[in-house]
């Protein structure tokens, strides 16, 4: 049968991240493609704790609940946050959401209108962009470098396309890993205050930090509560599982954002959220987090150890300070999208830089993560990979013969 689907449905794409873990999951591959933590670093007995006290406080805990979450735990969250220098807010200005994926999308659904423009880095988190093209919108690429947005790009493109926001992550990138700087930050949200634009900030690796000793702020902290709204969640932090981002923003957002939210599931997880309210009130999820930063760190390192002992033409990256994430660019003659299946049947895998721009995309890159594979996995699937991309090189650069008649 030939199915009448709604013309919003051409915009729909399948994630190339979720695409390659498909594949991934045939086959024994060692995959840096998924941006997953480690199970093996769960908080396994934290969280059955957290579930019985739960269920020990009665069958209230089983009931539906408001819309906005479970009101103990946005206090919670507040309090957090407060120590990242976000302050004075409400709990009615606090949306729990089913990830911070879904405050995007519904962040998307109450301000966007097809044909509103969107401003992004490039490359930016593909799955936003995703949400973004599926409700219409056009979305506009700023020039950015490793501090962020360049200023003069950005005003240019506010003059120029009068935008209804603008959507950053600023703190370890997806996939970039890039660490805006203050000064960036700042013009950043002193920019949308001129041009009365929202700034959408997305903050799901911020605590994955691997340099206690610096100090990046949000820009939730910079603004005065009326231009920036801030999402994060407890994925990268506590599990993925449970499913519970929130956000926190302007009042009438917030309000908008939790009447779409009505229309859509009623609320997200409440057995969830208050798992992770006694998760955080029972549960030292402060040292659990150093722990992870400690592990994570040291993965990081071998596979940045890995890079810098290959001898690649043109290899750039940066070193990440934080998050899941090595973003790597290579020589302009390597494609890593066509590359991709050669590097599955060699056994290891990657994320293609391509989907991640939402301008012109630059085909010789590719995303790295790191959290989800032991060291020795690390050194294997690197040494794979840099045969592979070696290889590459060499058949790229080698003359070609002219036969003689």
């Amino acid at each position: 049968m030939k199915y009448a689907f709604a013309n919003r449905v051409r915009h729909l794409q399948s994630s190339a991240v979720r695409d390659i873990l498909k594949v991934v999951g045939q086959g024994n591959v060692i995959s840096f493609a998924g941006g997953l933590p480690d199970d093996d670093l769960f908080p396994i007995e934290g969280i059955e704790e957290a579930f019985s006290r739960v269920f020990e406080s009665g069958k209230g805990a089983l009931q539906y609940m408001e819309t906005e979450g479970y009101r103990p735990l946005r206090e919670v969250i507040l309090e957090r946050m407060s120590k990242k220098g976000v302050s004075g807010f409400s709990t009615d200005e606090v949306l729990l959401t089913t990830g911070s994926q879904q405050a995007i999308d519904l962040f998307s659904r109450i301000m966007l209108s097809p044909g509103d423009v969107i401003l992004t880095e490039d490359p930016t988190y593909l799955a936003a962009l995703q949400v973004f093209k599926s409700y219409e919108a056009e979305v506009i690429a700023v020039d950015s470098d490793d501090n962020g947005m360049l200023p003069e790009d950005l005003e240019r493109k506010l003059k120029l396309f009068k935008p209804k926001s603008i959507y950053v992550v600023p703190t370890f990138s997806n996939p970039a890993g890039r660490v805006w700087s203050l000064e960036r930050r700042k013009m950043l949200v002193k920019l949308a205050h001129k041009y009365k634009v929202v700034i959408f900030e997305d903050d799901p690796y911020g605590e994955i930090q691997f340099r206690p000793e610096e100090t990046y702020t949000p820009l939730a902290a910079l603004d005065d509560g009326t231009h920036v709204l801030y999402t994060s969640t407890f994925s990268k932090t506590a599990v993925p599982g449970l499913r519970t981002g929130w956000v926190v923003g302007p009042f009438q957002v917030i309000r908008m954002m939790a009447q779409a939210k009505q229309a859509n599931d009623l609320h997200s997880n409440s057995l969830s959220q208050q798992a992770l309210y006694q998760l955080c009130r029972h549960f030292d999820l402060d040292g659990h987090i150093q722990n992870l930063v400690k592990v994570y760190k040291s993965r990081m390192e071998v596979m940045v150890n890995c890079l810098e002992r290959a001898d690649l033409p043109d290899l750039r990256f940066v070193t990440p300070k934080g998050g899941m994430f090595l973003w790597v660019e290579l020589e302009k003659s390597l494609n890593t999208t066509t590359l991709l299946n050669t590097a599955v049947e060699k056994g290891v895998a990657y994320v293609p830089g391509e989907p991640f721009y939402a301008g012109k995309p630059e085909k010789n890159t590719m995303r790295l993560n790191y959290t989800h594979s032991t060291p020795e996995k690390i050194e294997q699937g690197m040494s794979l990979l840099v045969e592979l991309l070696a290889d590459q090189a060499k058949l790229k650069n080698q003359p070609v013969e002219i036969g003689s008649y």
